[in-house]
């Protein structure tokens, strides 16, 4: 009895189905969180007659019975971003459009691609996820050398800006605050004898023509960035904010979570009424089967 098998088939697919919705329901407050559905297909189904067509033009529609239903894909929603909230800290940062921040793990080196701007700077300077990952951009103030962020008192990452105290005392300037602007530039004030305002380095970002093809690691990270058709192809190259389609960034904010609370619930209702009807299916083909069992006594 294949129905057996569909209402198996059901149950086993919309337990999944409850999966996914628990965990967007789980990350609605996670930053930069993308909700994600299961998409179905129908199974392999038996032919029992092949269509065919005779010389007169009378055609014979095929006979086939299927075998179930089965998850085709868990598609991530990318096509919609999060509110957009400001907060109290400095180095949030939120974008305003396409665009992942690209960040670097140092004991792997491996990069990856994330939403999530909740940054801080650690005690060596550099610009750093929440997990310790360095962001990556331009690292020195003439906006050409690639590598991780650094909000410090020198224009390269290695020697500090100086001024000369009187008699001939040669003085580190201290750093003095610092701001992002909407396209990733990073502007540091020192002081010194003297106050002055430079460029550090640039917050860059990458785009891909395939977020579906992204894995999720967790802490909000994703790999798979040369599967997802990053820019620059082969060689995958960031870009500036506001650039090629990129987004800008806001600072002292973050994006919230895409999941759509009411739509999950209902959601949730549809799938336990689904996975309700499969079991369903399993009981009546058991009742069915113990009569033809009783059919002789």
């Amino acid at each position: 009895m294949l129905s057996f098998n569909n209402g198996l088939s059901g149950l086993q697919q919309f337990q999944k189905q409850m999966d996914v919705i628990g965990n967007n329901i789980a990350n609605v407050n996670t930053t930069a969180y993308r909700s994600a559905r299961v998409e179905f297909t129908d199974s392999f189904s038996n032919t029992l007659r092949e269509a065919t067509t005779s010389s007169t033009g009378v055609s014979t529609a095929a006979m086939e019975v299927g075998t179930g239903v089965q998850t085709s894909a868990i598609a991530s929603n990318f096509s919609k971003n999060g509110s957009i909230s400001s907060t109290s800290y400095d180095t949030d940062m939120a974008i305003d459009g396409s665009g992942f921040f690209m960040v670097r793990d140092v004991d792997s080196g491996e990069t990856f691609a994330t939403r999530d701007g909740a940054f801080k700077i650690d005690s060596s300077g550099y610009l750093v996820t929440s997990s310790g990952m360095r962001v990556q951009g331009y690292s020195d103030s003439t906006l050409t050398t690639l590598g991780d962020i650094k909000i410090d008192n020198t224009k390269d990452g290695t020697t500090p800006l100086a001024y000369t105290d009187p008699p001939n005392n040669t003085i580190a300037a201290t750093m003095d605050s610092y701001s992002f602007g909407k396209d990733g530039t990073i502007q540091v004030t020192v002081k010194g004898d003297t106050t002055a305002t430079y460029v550090r380095g640039q917050i860059l970002l990458q785009n891909f023509t395939n977020p579906q093809a992204l894995t999720k690691e967790g802490n909000n990270l994703y790999s798979g960035i040369a599967k997802a058709g990053p820019l620059g192809g082969a060689s995958p190259q960031s870009e500036a904010p506001t650039s090629n389609g990129l987004g800008s960034l806001v600072s002292s904010s973050l994006e919230s979570s895409n999941v759509d609370l009411s739509l999950e619930m209902t959601n949730m209702i549809t799938a336990q009424r689904a996975f309700q009807a499969s079991s369903k299916i399993i009981t009546t083909s058991d009742e069915i089967m113990q009569e033809v069992v009783n059919l002789k006594r």
